[in-house]
């Protein structure tokens, strides 16, 4: 079921870039990982978009405690942009990876959402993650 949820503000992130998609995936992960060690205190986010040619960029990305880690790790940075998201939540992912790409399918093609707009994973815990795509504001 498609919910709208609000992001009240900007969410700033440290980034690795996947090599490819989907396979480099994991890779990303495990990059964005040896830099910063997993932490149930920090939220974790797929960053995902097809560029002009229709190939999918996809970043791993960690929510930043403060503007300076960027730097301190030298890393690519990002901004979730606040607003408001249409979003379908897939309980236990590990199970069923595919319905992370069968729920960007059905929310890309919804009315009003944001042309240049990402599609978010946002990994609630380690068993859920709520897909989300930007509606135009």
């Amino acid at each position: 079921m498609i919910e709208k949820i609000q992001l009240d503000k900007d969410v700033n992130v440290l980034c690795v870039s996947a090599k490819s998609f989907p396979d480099g995936i994991m890779e990303a992960f495990q990059k964005l990982h040896a830099l910063l060690p997993f932490s149930s205190k920090r939220v974790y986010y797929g960053i995902s978009r097809p560029n002009e040619n229709g190939v999918i960029g996809y970043k791993a990305a960690i929510e930043l405690m403060d503007d300076e880690e960027a730097y301190k790790f030298g890393s690519e940075s990002f901004v979730i942009p606040k607003g408001e998201y249409i979003s379908l939540l897939i309980p236990d992912y590990l199970k069923s990876i595919p319905a992370i790409g069968d729920a960007f399918n059905h929310l890309t093609l919804q009315p009003g959402i944001d042309p240049e707009g990402y599609c978010i994973e946002w990994y609630i815990n380690e068993n859920d993650v709520r897909c989300m795509v930007k509606l135009k504001s």
